[in-house]
Parts: C-alpha cells; structure tokens; sequence
C-alpha cells in the first residue's frame, strides 16, 4: 500500500511537469492507467475480497479508458479512422458500463436488504443532474446534424454514461453505514471521474479551448482518478469493503438535505434561466423533470413520515413495556386498570386483582447473582403468563413484584389461576399473592391497595401461599399455602 502511495503521488505530481502534448504525456497517462488496472489485479490476488467480480470489472474500465488515448494517438498519427466517432471513442466509453456492473455488484451485496430511502435520495439527485445534462449536453449532442446518426449515439453515450455513473456513485455513499478506506478511496475515484467529465462538459459549452496548464490540470484529475482505484483495491480493507451492512439512519443529514434541495430546484432554475433569456427551448423537458422531482420529494416526505409512525409507535411501546421481562410495566398497569374497572362497571362483570411476591428474592440474587435474578424473572414471567386465559393481563410492578388483572373471574376461579401460577414459578422458587375481588365501588388505587394487604398477610403468615384481601385474617385454604419455608436453588 505504501509503495503504490509513493507511485502515486510520483505519478500525479510528475504530470504537471510533463509538457503538454508530448510523447511523453502520452506514455505517461496510459502507463497510469495500465499500471492502475495491474494494481487491481495484484490486490484481488493478494487480498481475494469477498467479490472479486466488481474489481476486475473495475480494472477493465480502467484499462480500457487509458487505452483510448492510446488508441487516440495512433488514428491521429497514421490518419487511419480519423474523425468522430473513432475507435478511441469505443475505447473511453468502456469505462462506463464496466464501473456501472462493479458498483451494481457491490451495491447489491453491501445492501441486501430494501434501502428505499437511499434509492429515493439517490434518484432525486440523479433526475437533477440528469436534467442538466439533458439540456447542455444530451440535446445539443443529439440535434448537430454533421456528426451522423453514429455520432448522435456516441456523443449521447458521454453523458448518459456520467449520468449512469453518478447515479451508482450516489446509491453507494447512500446505501449503508459502513465505510472503510477502501470505500472512501473508491468514491474518491469515482468522484475524480465525474468531477473531470463534468469539468469538460462546462467547457465545452464556454466554447473555451484551454490553455497548456489547464490541460495538464484536467487530464491529471483522470490520472488521480486511475490511481485512486488502484489505491482502493490494494488497501487491506479491500477484503471487507463487500461485506453486507446495515441500513443508515433513517433522518436526512444536513448535507443531504442540502444536496436534494439543490437538485429539487435545478428545474425551476433552468426555467427561469430561459424565460430571463426570452427563449423557452426545453419547456416539456423542464416540465417533466420538475414533475419527477416533486413526486421524488413527495415520495421521500412519505417515507419520512412512515418512519416517524414507526418510531413513535416504538417509544410507546418501551415507555409501556418492561425491559427485563417484556410484560406491560407500572405506567401500563396504571392505564389499562382503570379503563377495565370503567368497563366492568358498566356490565356489571366481576373482576380480580391479585398482587405477587417472588419470596425471598433478594437471597436469591446475593446467592447467584444478579444475572441468575434477571434469569428467574424472565423465566417466571414467561411461565406463568402461559397459565393465564387469553383475557387476563400479566404486568411488572417493579422489582420481583407482578400484578395479574383477571377480568370475569370470581375470587375462587382467581384462587385457582393464581395457584396454577404458583406452581408453575421455575428454578424451583415460590411465591406469595394476595387477591381482592372488586366491590363495585372502589377506584383503582383502592382495589390495589387491599389486594397489597392481602399479600403482605401471606408473606407475614410464612410465605408461599395465596391470601384473599376480605379473608386474610383467617386459616389459609390448605390447597395453596405451604407452611415451610423454600430454599433458594
């Protein structure tokens, strides 16, 4: 890695230095290239990443796209195929579909999954860009009648295949969260790429011929561009770089706001551009893009929406639910008892409360441990919720209390479910309960306040048994209380 850097930064540096035009720039620009597409290989066979494919596909491009000025020289020099479209052309475009194929690859395994807000975001700054090119290059490109119809494909070919290009280059950045040096050395190289195409694109339409320098300047941009990808297959990150990751965050950063932003008012831009110049050229065209784009927008503001819902339902959720044992907490409790006590007043239905104690709880955690007392508890929860009918509500009241709302149970049908709970408790543990009936009167505060009672009468009367909060002064039924004490396992 270190060496490639030192040929690297030799190369890039170097090339400023070469003079403009020479055999030399020549051999030097596609010695880049070739040399980059080497390094490619060298890095799949020392580093073998997980998808090979995507690189060597990588290396044909680049080689490829440094063939072309070769290919370039020689028509220009033997006056064989001189002229637009040549075989140089077939040579430069090679980049584009064999980087697309790459970037399809790794995008594909990187996000298995459905990143739909990424492919939105990316097509949203694709359609803007695609506009722009649609008006400055594509249109001009396909409507100058001396270049022929094989002119028109090629010249169209250009900035369809930057399009094509920037658009896996953005579904990339977007798709995940993952990024290594060797992700970052890639989307730096495809940005030297794009950054170059876009440079001349502009160029083009000054109708400025630049000068030695500005040549030099833009033509090591592609170099940079060679070697970075060269830099990206031979760094030990290589190997990871196609490993699946998970989705990004589903809020938009401020840059990506920005960016959407921008790209959402390229069209309204354009349009007023040509209205200012009193000639509205691309109507239709600007017209379909700004609809594209605000049905983009529309689309992501859903998705943004779909994941607020989303979230909001789940903060609810863990505002109502023990961490621990998964049951409805204290503050659930405190809402659900109420609104069932509201019913049942008005159907007249009867209704339980039974208030449970795992005995000795504390001996237990400071005999095995914290983790073996996390274990107990989720253990009984799960154990006795299966002993409860479908109507019965199980909840946490905090630390190894539980309550049990048992709705249309009468207190001997509640002594029963309550016992088969008891019995089910695991790891060989017991514990105590105490059940209050409703009186028709009562709040819900009251009723859980005499079924407290009732379970501090039997933890005081030797623990392990059930009482019921209008008899607990008297004997305890023999079927449910067990008069020695447990030992904890």
């Amino acid at each position: 890695m270190r060496f490639h850097l030192a040929v690297a930064a030799v190369a890039v540096a170097g090339f400023l230095a070469v003079p403009d035009g020479s055999t030399t720039q020549l051999v030097w620009q596609v010695a880049c290239g070739w040399y980059a597409a080497a390094a490619i290989a060298v890095g799949i066979r020392h580093w073998r990443p997980v998808l090979p494919a995507a690189w060597w596909l990588f290396a044909i491009g680049v080689a490829g796209n440094a063939s072309g000025i070769l290919v370039e020289d020689v028509l220009t020099r033997t006056g064989v195929g001189v002229g637009f479209p040549s075989w140089a052309d077939a040579a430069y475009l090679s980049l584009y579909p064999a980087a697309a194929a790459g970037l399809l690859l790794l995008i594909r395994r990187r996000t298995p999954h459905r990143d739909w807000s990424s492919l939105v975001d990316a097509t949203t700054l694709t359609t803007g860009m695609g506009l722009l090119a649609w008006v400055f290059m594509v249109k001009p490109a396909a409507s100058d009648p001396s270049i022929g119809l094989l002119g028109h494909i090629v010249s169209v070919a250009y900035p369809v295949g930057d399009i094509v290009l920037l658009a896996m280059t953005v579904r990339l950045m977007l798709g995940g969260a993952a990024r290594n040096v060797s992700f970052r050395l890639l989307c730096a190289a495809l940005v030297c790429f794009l950054a170059g195409d876009g440079a001349w694109a502009v160029i083009n339409q000054m109708a400025w011929e630049p000068g030695p320098s500005a040549h030099k300047v833009l033509a090591d941009v592609f170099l940079a561009g060679y070697l970075l990808f060269a830099a990206a297959a031979v760094h030990p990150d290589v190997r990871s770089l196609s490993s699946a990751v998970g989705p990004r965050a589903a809020r938009l950063s401020r840059p990506l706001l920005t960016a959407l932003t921008v790209a959402s008012l390229i069209g309204p831009a354009l349009l007023i551009m040509q209205v200012v110049r009193g000639e509205v050229t691309d109507a239709l065209a600007i017209a379909l893009g700004c609809a594209a784009l605000f049905l983009l927008v529309v689309t992501r503001m859903s998705q943004l929406i779909t994941q607020l819902d989303v979230q909001t339902e789940r903060v609810r959720e863990l505002a109502v639910t023990d961490e621990l044992t998964g049951l409805p907490n204290r503050r659930a409790w405190n809402t659900e008892l109420p609104r069932t006590l509201e019913r049942v007043r008005r159907t007249g239905d009867p209704l339980a409360v039974a208030i449970i104690d795992i005995d000795h709880f504390k001996s237990f955690n400071d005999a095995y441990g914290h983790l073996a007392g996390d274990r107990l508890l989720k253990e009984a929860a799960a154990a006795w919720q299966d002993q409860l009918r479908t109507a019965d509500h199980l909840a946490r009241f905090g630390g190894e209390e539980f309550v049990v709302m048992l709705p249309d149970a009468t207190a001997a049908q509640a002594r029963d479910i309550v016992d088969r709970m008891r019995r089910a408790t695991p790891l060989g543990q017991t514990f105590s309960a105490g059940i209050a009936v409703w009186d028709g009167t009562e709040t819900a505060d009251e009723i859980t306040a005499r079924a407290d009672a009732a379970l501090y009468g039997a933890k005081n009367a030797g623990r392990d048994r059930i009482h019921d909060a209008a008899l607990h002064t008297a004997a305890p039924h023999s079927a449910t209380e067990k008069v020695a004490e447990p030992t904890a396992q």
